[in-house]
Order: structure tokens, then sequence, then C-alpha cells
């Protein structure tokens, strides 16, 4: 029997052919030929406090007025919708190595994206509202094991600026089978509010804001904070009220621990006023009460002629410095 005879048809659709199964049998090759069509679902759920917290704690006529400017203030942290959204798709197994990534602007409350990629397992992290926050960053994001969101380091740091959200996910994607995926996104920060009552009319000609106990970093894979001894102090944004003798400073930040140490409090305010005649009187209020992701914890205060704080609930401790200097400064052990 004579040869076979190939024309050029022929090779072609030859060489097409063991060009794909080299492709979908060898590693660090485009598999774009033997991936599998899947779709993602993405929702976040804003589970917080903050309008029980606004309500109970804040009932007067005077106070309903500093709830509606603290509610205004935080309306763009305590939000269900997703500005951006930060997608990591990584192998499961020892490599733990991050396989696709993909960055979108999402602006809704839950969205579907498709994607395709080669059929295995995978640990999904995703991340909601980081885009425009410059105090908080991603670290560590190719494994999942270390992908960390990070704040800026230093003595005192700014307030958050978004309502940071996270999901993990572990994933099948199998050959030939049309899957969706629903993904459901969490609050990672929390908010803390001072309430300063100045019936009284003391003159004051400045007041400082600082809390701090809180977390420095959060791991999105196991959903864990990292505290360190000595956390930064957040500066406090003063919020704008129509009441004029109620004062409200406000942080956004990571939570405090959820356990105390013996007697030492989970978190603080230190708070600088500095009085008609110049002299400072720093007062440092002390709280048990664990910040929670998620909440917002108001704690309320009248301002005394001596420029000292005097909280409205007793369990809030609180220490006086009068005729404060500036070289004392405040480093608190947590």
């Amino acid at each position: 029997m004579g040869r076979k005879k190939w024309n050029i048809i022929d090779w072609i659709l030859g060489a097409t052919l063991l060009v794909n199964l080299a492709a979908c049998s060898t590693i660090d090759e485009d598999l774009s030929d033997c991936g599998e069509d899947f779709e993602m679902e993405y929702e976040l759920q804003l589970i917080t406090n903050i309008e029980t917290e606004l309500q109970t704690e804040l009932v007067t006529g005077r106070e309903q007025l500093v709830a509606d400017a603290l509610r205004n203030h935080l309306a763009n942290i305590f939000t269900d919708v997703a500005r951006d959204i930060d997608l990591s798709f990584y192998a499961t197994g020892k490599e733990d190595a991050l396989q696709y990534h993909k960055s979108e602007l999402m602006n809704a409350n839950e969205k579907s994206y498709s994607f395709f990629l080669p059929a295995q397992d995978y640990r999904h992290l995703a991340l909601a509202n980081l885009q425009n926050n410059s105090v908080v960053s991603v670290t560590g994001g190719d494994q999942s094991a270390t992908q960390t969101l990070v704040q800026k380091q230093g003595e005192t740091i700014e307030s958050h600026e978004t309502g940071l959200f996270t999901a993990r996910e572990d994933m099948k994607v199998k050959e030939g089978e049309d899957q969706t995926f629903h993904v459901d996104l969490y609050m990672a920060n929390s908010a803390t509010a001072l309430v300063i009552d100045n019936a009284r009319g003391v003159e004051v000609k400045d007041i400082q804001v600082y809390a701090t106990g809180f977390a420095t970093a959060f791991s999105v894979n196991d959903s864990t904070y990292t505290y360190v001894d000595n956390p930064p102090m957040v500066h406090a944004q003063q919020v704008s009220t129509d009441a004029d003798d109620m004062l409200c400073f406000c942080t956004v930040n990571f939570p405090s621990r959820d356990k105390a140490v013996g007697e030492e409090p989970l978190w603080q305010y230190v708070v600088y006023v500095t009085l008609a005649d110049g002299s400072v009187t720093q007062s440092v209020l002390s709280l048990k009460e664990p910040l929670m992701a998620g909440n917002l914890k108001i704690v309320k205060t009248y301002l005394q002629a001596d420029g000292s704080l005097q909280p409205d609930n007793t369990l809030v401790g609180v220490s006086v410095t009068l005729d404060w200097k500036q070289g004392g400064t405040y480093e608190p052990e947590m």
C-alpha cells in the first residue's frame, strides 16, 4: 500500500491539534483552550449596630442633632455599596500561588462576574472599597496565606477613609459543569464617636481627640487581626453639628481586642483641651467594652471648667492631668 499523501489542509489541522494538546498538558503555557466558564456572585453584608447605637445613646433634642450629623459623616463607612472590588484566586495546596487577579469598579450592593479558569481547586479572596482608602493598603498578595490589610505606620495616623469589606471562599471548579459561586463580603473596620457636652459654656481654644488600642492589620485569608503593645493614636475628625454646645469627634479604625487582659482597658480616648488661658488639660478615657468589626461605639462626656471630661457612663474610667505639658508624650500599653 502506498503512503498517504498529506495536503496542506490536513497538515494545518494536525498541527493545530498538536498545539492544543501541548497547551493543555504543559505547565506555564497558555491555558485559554482548556479552562472552564463559571460565575461569581458578590454581595455586601452590612451587619452593624449604627442605628441602634445612635438611637440608644443620642436621645434628647440636642443629641439628635449630633446623631444626624454623625450618621451623615459615616455614610461612606457604614455602606452596603461596594465601589471597587479586588479579586484573587489562589491554587490550593503547598504552592498557594496566585493564579488570577482582577480589580473592577462595582458600584453596587451585589454583582456577578464571569471567569474562565482551569478546572482545579482554588482559595478565593475578595476585598471591597480599598481603592480610595489612603490609610490602608494590601500586602502579600502573591499567596493567600500572606494577603493582609495593613495600616500606615506612625505614632499617630488618620482615620480609615472607607468601610472595608472582605471575603474568603474555597472553590472547586469542575470540568464540563455550569457553576455559580456566591460570596458574601463582611465589614472589617469600625468607628468610634466621642460626644462632648459643653452646656456649661466653658471657653476653650482647641480640642484634640485621639483614640488608641486597635488592631494594626487584618489577615484576609484567616480573618484575624494583628495587635501590638503600643498601637498608634488615631486622630479623630471633628464632626460639624447644628448644636453649638455639643461637640463630636469621630474615628474609623480596625476593631479592638475582644477580651481585656487583667485590668488593662481594651481601648482609650486621649483628649487635650486647651483653655482660654492657654493651659492644656489631658483626659484619658478607658473602656473595657470591645469595639467589634462593623460597629459604632459612642462615648458621651461633659466638659468641666478645668478642661477635664466627665464620662456619662460610670463604666468608662477617666484619669486627668491638669496643666499638661507638651513633653509628656502619652504611650499606651494595650
